[in-house]
């Protein structure tokens, strides 16, 4: 993997964490959990989508187990939203939103993740998409799953549905030799915005 893509993937993969790590701190609040639960809850929503992809791909031991930044990340964003988001008036649903814009930041860049890692692991243009959606989608269904919430890619088909496109479009603009740089920045901006009206509509 070029250099150049590889600062690229870990930043992503940082900020994606720090984006599922406060949307899992936001429903564990939400679900009435303590301080702790809500850092397990927030390893397991930032890191789970990651480790179903590397133990597909092989790649063990999985990526967090190798390197703490993810952990590192992950925790403290965790406890800092929880913390605040306790401070919140309940009943106006201003928590189940502040959960749905981070959930869409964390879908969108662990989508891109996940894609240029099972590229980068030589896997054809199809099957690096789906690593992408399911490195993108499965942290939020094991954050739903352990809050007894059915997960939104199981009742929204527009969840998973957006963290396909948004491969597509990755690879497409990437394809055609615009730029990494050109390519997250406009797959990502989709997928949000794509998201974001979804969630303000209701769109099922």
């Amino acid at each position: 993997m070029p250099d150049i893509t590889i600062q690229v993937t870990l930043f992503l993969s940082v900020f994606a964490t720090a984006a599922m790590s406060a949307s899992a701190a936001i429903q564990a609040v939400r679900h009435e959990f303590d301080a702790f639960g809500a850092a397990v809850l927030a390893a397991a929503t930032a890191m789970g989508g990651g480790t179903v992809r590397d133990l597909l791909l092989g790649r063990t031991p999985v990526f967090w187990m190798t390197d703490l930044t993810y952990l590192a990340t992950a925790v403290p964003v965790s406890l800092a939203v929880f913390f605040w988001a306790r401070g919140l008036n309940p009943g106006n649903g201003r928590r189940h939103r502040m959960l749905m814009y981070f959930d869409a930041v964390g879908l969108a860049l662990f989508t891109l993740t996940g894609l240029q890692i099972g590229l980068a692991a030589g896997m054809s243009a199809p099957i690096a998409i789906i690593l992408g959606c399911i490195t993108g989608t499965f942290g939020g269904m094991i954050r739903d799953v352990l809050c007894n919430v059915t997960p939104s890619v199981l009742k929204e088909d527009l969840y998973a549905t957006i963290s396909l496109l948004g491969g597509a479009l990755f690879l497409a603009l990437d394809f055609a030799a615009l730029g990494e740089l050109v390519a997250v920045c406009a797959s990502f901006g989709v997928m949000f915005v794509m998201r974001v009206i979804v969630v303000a509509r209701s769109i099922r």
